[in-house]
């Protein structure tokens, strides 16, 4: 039976730059004669607007809010979070589309606190394991002006919102009550945390 690792971490900590690194295997290298678990992607769905540079199925499915509410009413999503932004409500969800089969293999995936909890329950508290990404307020927002800065048309009002909700998203209490215990590290170099967060995947594999 595979497992199922839920990438998580307030915004700019780097979970983008994580989840593609773990993903290309390029941290393989860093044990020496340490093979890396083979761990499938599992893409989420949101109804918020596609960013620059974003692809439809890389980063997200982007859906309508409409096609949000006949996917619900289906009994097509296991788990979704409502977030207000300056321009509405804007759905993140995982579907019942077939992505995770953990008789298949191992999965691994970015969410929030919510969806590990909602996962958790529906696959099992022995198949899914939180991945806690713990980065400094003042490095994630020097990295949320830099990413913000690059784009057409920047939404600083909607970064400083985000920003600001991560704090009660990822509160110490709710972290917590969930049973996330431990952190990983990105405040200095990205090899370390990768490093840390391979030993980690690759211990819960083995078990």
């Amino acid at each position: 039976m595979g497992k199922l690792f839920v990438l998580m971490g307030k915004s700019s900590t780097g979970k983008d730059a994580i989840y593609r690194h773990i993903r290309a295997k390029d941290p393989a290298d860093l044990f020496e004669g340490a093979g890396f678990p083979e761990l499938m992607p599992v893409t989420p769905y949101t109804t918020r607007p596609m960013r620059d540079r974003e692809e439809e199925g890389v980063q997200y499915f982007f859906r309508t809010a409409d096609e949000f509410e006949a996917m619900k009413n289906a009994g097509k999503i296991i788990e979704y979070r409502t977030y207000p932004s300056v321009i509405g409500p804007w759905h993140y969800f995982t579907a019942d589309d077939g992505q995770i089969d953990l008789d298949k293999g191992s999965f691994i995936m970015i969410g929030t606190v919510d969806s590990f909890m909602s996962l958790r329950e529906h696959f099992g508290r022995d198949s899914v394991f939180p991945l806690y990404i713990d980065t400094s307020d003042r490095i994630r927002l020097e990295r949320a002006m830099k990413r913000e800065n690059r784009q057409e048309h920047p939404r600083y009002d909607e970064m400083c919102r985000r920003f600001l909700a991560d704090e009660e998203d990822f509160s110490d209490e709710r972290l917590q009550n969930a049973g996330i215990t431990r952190r990983f590290d990105n405040n200095a170099e990205l090899t370390d945390c990768l490093r840390c967060l391979v030993s980690y995947i690759t211990e819960k594999e083995r078990e």
